[in-house]
């Protein structure tokens, strides 16, 4: 049970092992995408048809229809990976080895929608994939295993969740196999402090260029690649997305000036430290690096909005 690209890789690592028959894919319906918002399927359906595995979208998982649907299959487990609807307890309960879910946080940090991007917005040095057996919460079942990994500091939310991806496939497998010869064990999370990380939206986008150059660099990239960071220059809207943090700054300036160039990039005034921007993408264009925005525009002594 998955939808978007991260189930996709853990589905295909779970295929390539050869250890394991899967014998149904469900996933989301199939939804308008993308900027010419043309109806298209999930990336767990691609890869289950040209496997030619079965595929089952239903509309609402919880349904009665749905729930003997899943029936059929007489499957031992279900794997669940960024699926999209949440599961009944009839659902859970209904495998021999019950619901597993691979989550990219290191549980119970980061429930939720979106805990690889939060986990970058909030400026955290490690993250990780927790193997957990479902329960009715939110990502609040017991703990079978978990592996951590630092987050680099130029890393993007699209690169963490591409290593993510790669990481959750391979610790799938291994508790599988724990699983499959009674060796796994479940630990129960605990009372320890949870950040719920709620779904991103475009708005979160928006840089305010009053914060630290430090927390704008984080949206800069916990963003990347959507909803993407922006601001405005001569009305004009301009995405962001890459930038690094320098101590130098000229005083006098008003958050968004931009007081330097080099180069590479140009600088803008925050309310602490400057943010060295190196690529950014002007509205209705292309993305590009800074020195080819520079090249035809003169962007020193503007002011971002």
């Amino acid at each position: 049970m998955g939808t978007p690209e991260i189930a996709a890789v853990i589905l295909k690592k779970i295929l390539n092992s050869g250890k394991h028959e899967v014998v149904l894919a469900v996933t989301q319906p199939d939804r308008p995408r993308g900027r010419g918002n043309n109806v298209a399927m999930s990336e767990v359906k691609t890869l289950a048809l040209e496997h030619e595995i079965p595929v089952f979208t239903p509309e609402r998982i919880k349904d009665p229809e749905s729930v003997e649907e899943l029936r059929k299959y007489e499957a031992d487990i279900f794997v669940v990976a960024a699926f999209g609807q949440i599961l009944s307890s009839e659902i859970l309960n209904m495998p021999k080895y019950g619901c597993v879910n691979v989550h990219a946080s290191l549980l119970p940090k980061y429930r939720g929608a979106a805990p690889i991007q939060w986990a970058i917005l909030d400026g955290q040095l490690t993250t990780g994939i927790t193997i957990m057996q479902m329960d009715e919460g939110l990502d609040t079942g017991d703990i079978i295993i978990q592996e951590e990994i630092r987050i680099p500091h130029d890393e993007t939310a699209g690169g963490l969740h591409d290593t993510l991806a790669e990481l959750g496939g391979d610790m799938i497998l291994k508790a599988l196999t724990m699983i499959e010869d009674g060796t796994a064990t479940r630990t129960p999370q605990g009372p320890a402090k949870t950040h719920y990380a709620t779904m991103l939206n475009k708005s979160m986008g928006k840089l305010d260029f009053t914060k630290s150059a430090r927390e704008l660099d984080r949206y800069v990239r916990g963003l990347n690649p959507w909803p993407s960071a922006y601001a405005y220059l001569e009305g004009r809207m301009i995405k962001i997305w890459d930038t690094m943090i320098t101590d130098k700054c000229e005083d006098g300036l008003a958050p968004g000036d931009v007081y330097g160039i080099d180069k590479n990039g140009f600088y803008i005034a925050t309310g602490e430290g400057g943010l060295r921007v190196l690529a950014l993408q002007p509205e209705g264009k292309r993305q590009m690096t800074a020195a080819e925005f520079m090249r035809g525009y003169d962007i020193y002594g503007k002011h971002f909005e």
